[in-house]
C-alpha cells in the first residue's frame, strides 16, 4: 500500500478514526481556518506529529496528484492473512467482496468505500493484474481503505473454495445470468463477485461460483453497469437484508 494519504476527507477520517495508522501530518501553510483548526485540533487529540511546510513539499510527496494542502504519511501496513482472517468469522450472516482482477484504482476504491459502507467483512482481490491499494485507492475510499481489511491473494479460484469451506455461498454478478439478483434475498453467508472492467468475470472465476445472477437493466441501455455500482448494488441487497445498519 502506498505510503501517504491525501486530501481533506480521507486525511480527517484518518486522524480521527484510525490515528495509529499516521506516521506524520504535513500541512500546507496556505491552510486556513477553519479546516486548519480542525486539522491540529484532530492533531492534538489523537497525538499525531505534524508540521506547517510549503506547499510545494507536500507536490513533492504526492508526485503532482491533488492533495488540497494536506498529507499524512503512514506506518506500514501489515498485511492481512486470508486463511487466518476466516478462522475469526463467526457463524451468522458475513458478505465478503471478491475482485477478480479489477484494474482502475478508482473502482478498486469506490468499491472498498460501498463495501465499508454496506457491512462487509473485507474485500479480497487478487495480487497480480489488479489494482493496488495505493494513495488514489485511499482518496476515492475516502479513507475506508484503511479501515476495511483488504486482502491480497494469489489465486481467485482456490479463494472461492476456502469461502465454500466456511459456509460462504459464492455469488458471481453476470449481466448474462437467467437470475436477477432482485428475485430472492442473498444468501445469509454470500461472498460476492465482480469481475474486471469490460471483460467481466473470468472463464474459471465464473465456473467455480456456485450461482451466478445479474443486475437488471434496461434493454435499450448500455448494456452492464461499471464494475464499481454494480458492487455497490450487490452489497446494499445483501445489506437490506441482513446489516443492521
Amino acid at each position: 500500500m502506498s505510503d501517504i494519504c491525501r486530501g481533506r476527507k480521507p486525511v480527517i477520517d484518518l486522524l480521527t478514526k484510525s490515528p495509529e495508522k499516521c506516521a506524520k501530518l504535513f500541512i500546507a501553510n496556505n491552510v486556513r481556518p477553519p479546516f486548519l483548526d480542525e486539522l491540529l485540533e484532530a492533531a492534538k487529540v489523537s497525538g499525531v506529529i505534524y508540521q506547517i511546510v510549503d506547499p510545494r513539499a507536500l507536490d513533492k510527496l504526492s508526485e503532482g496528484d491533488k492533495h488540497q494542502g494536506v498529507i499524512c504519511t503512514l506506518n506500514p501496513v501489515k498485511q492481512v492473512d486470508l486463511d487466518e482472517f476466516l478462522k475469526n468469522i463467526p457463524e451468522g450472516p458475513a458478505l465478503i467482496v471478491v475482485l477478480d482482477h479489477l484494474e482502475d484504482p478508482h473502482n478498486l476504491g469506490a468499491v472498498i468505500r460501498s463495501a465499508e459502507a454496506g457491512g462487509a467483512l473485507c474485500v479480497i482481490h487478487a495480487k497480480r493484474r489488479a489494482a493496488i491499494p495505493n494513495d488514489t485507492v485511499i482518496k476515492t475510499s475516502a479513507g475506508a481503505a484503511l479501515r476495511l481489511p483488504v486482502i491480497q491473494v494469489v489465486n481467485i479460484t482456490r479463494t472461492l473454495e476456502a469461502l465454500k469451506a466456511k459456509n460462504f455461498w459464492t455469488i458471481g454478478l453476470d449481466s448474462e445470468a437467467k437470475i436477477s439478483i432482485w428475485s430472492d434475498k442473498l444468501p445469509e453467508r454470500t461472498a460476492l463477485v465482480i469481475g474486471a472492467e469490460g471483460f467481466g468475470l473470468s472463464r474459471l472465476v465464473s465456473e467455480s461460483c456456485d450461482m451466478l445472477m445479474k443486475i437488471p437493466i434496461k434493454k435499450d441501455s448500455a448494456g452492464s453497469l461499471n464494475a464499481s455500482v454494480a458492487a455497490a448494488l450487490g452489497v446494499f441487497e445483501w445489506s437490506r437484508s441482513y446489516a443492521s445498519c
